[in-house]
């Protein structure tokens, strides 16, 4: 299964902001460079566990390439610190 990508935002002064474009509603945070991919799949987990258990889907992850055409994405993408990969949570479940 594909990776989700994670988009990650740092302003001056601020902890690293994660947004996840195909888990909406996901967000996560890291205050340190090193915690990025450990804070992005705790919180793409619980995302992926709270979907479950309201009974929605949960959306395949696209590839990078498709999200950077993505006009709803294509600005953060832009403005990004650093664009992650991170396992799906349903891999390690399987």
């Amino acid at each position: 299964m594909k990776p989700y990508i994670v988009i990650v935002h740092k302003d001056p002064e601020s902890a690293y902001g994660m947004t996840f474009p195909d888990a909406p509603g996901c967000f996560s945070a890291a205050d340190e460079l090193d915690d990025l991919f450990a804070n992005a799949a705790e919180a793409l987990e619980l995302w992926t566990e709270g979907m479950q258990e309201d009974k929605l889907p949960v959306p395949e992850p696209r590839e990078l390439s498709e999200l950077r055409k993505d006009p709803e994405w294509s600005e953060s993408f832009a403005d990004a610190a650093l664009v992650i990969a991170v396992a799906s949570p349903t891999e390690s479940h399987a």
